[in-house]
């Protein structure tokens, strides 16, 4: 017991450990660039003679990309969550789902040489006419999609094979068919581990880095749209964090400080996701 609660310890110190040392850096950041120049400004240009901070366009890329991304994972990874989970023989669901689970093992750099050299020049310009550069959010944010399915597919399938058989039974008995049964009573059943799924696909998008450095681009703009490039948080940090900048100066906490706002705006996503898992459950 004492095993097991000092492993739960450990996690929040770990947790707690990293935010510190984020926010040191990131203090005397805020001690030379104001927290709303940060924050609502729109030129990022940090190693520029007139240099600016404002980081507006590293966030709308890491959206967009992220937005994509889930857009393409959360339907087909629950999608093959309710056949592995609801219509699979149990001989196929032993063979496609580690089938399913290779796609999380590949190296996140080899998505990017997919995306750069494959998605964006054949796929997107060729196959599907959209005329996108050599670098796009749209490229980045599909590819990244497709890496994080097996994370929402794999947990929401283990949440929806874990809800009872007796209630699967129990709305049979009642008339409802078996996708009715699936969305009406397997679903709400299995929310809070689907919702965890999703959180943690979230989670991944954003601190996602080698994919969006290499097929986003590294141009800090604020992206309006899908087919433009730019740079994303993750992907500054990527670009940035070489060893050339000298520890202590402004343009190195500037890594500190985007570190930071991508830290706190994962946790407001778990918080945020933590509060509809809440209501849903009172609504069951």
């Amino acid at each position: 017991m004492v095993g097991l609660s000092g492993a739960a310890m450990l996690s929040v110190a770990i947790t707690i450990g990293i935010f510190f040392s984020l926010l040191v850096p990131a203090i005397r950041f805020f001690r030379e660039v104001p927290i709303g120049d940060f924050l609502f400004g729109t030129r990022w240009a940090p190693t520029f003679a007139d240099a600016d901070f404002g980081v507006l366009p590293l966030i709308t890329g890491t959206l967009w990309t992220t937005a994509i991304g889930l857009a393409i994972a959360v339907p087909f990874g629950l999608g093959a969550a309710v056949y592995l989970s609801e219509y699979a023989h149990e001989r196929v669901r032993r063979i496609l789902k580690p089938v399913l689970e290779v796609l999380a093992g590949i190296p996140s750099v080899v998505y990017g040489y997919f995306a750069l050299y494959f998605v964006a020049p054949q796929l997107l310009n060729g196959v599907l006419g959209i005329e996108v550069g050599t670098f796009s959010v749209l490229a980045a944010g599909l590819v990244l999609g497709v890496m994080i399915i097996p994370t929402v597919a794999s947990l929401s399938e283990d949440a929806m094979s874990a809800v009872p058989q007796a209630l699967r039974q129990g709305s049979m008995a009642l008339g409802a068919n078996k996708m009715r049964t699936t969305l009406r009573v397997v679903f709400p059943a299995a929310i809070s581990g689907i919702t965890a799924a999703i959180v943690l696909a979230l989670s991944r998008a954003v601190g996602e880095t080698m994919i969006v450095a290499l097929a986003a681009g590294t141009r800090a703009q604020i992206v309006t749209t899908p087919t433009g490039n730019g740079q994303t948080m993750t992907g500054f940090i990527a670009q940035t964090a070489t060893g050339e900048s000298t520890p202590g100066t402004l343009t190195y906490n500037t890594l500190f400080a985007v570190g930071l706002l991508l830290f706190l705006l994962t946790l407001a996503f778990n918080l945020f996701a933590g509060v509809i898992v809440r209501r849903v459950r009172e609504v069951y």
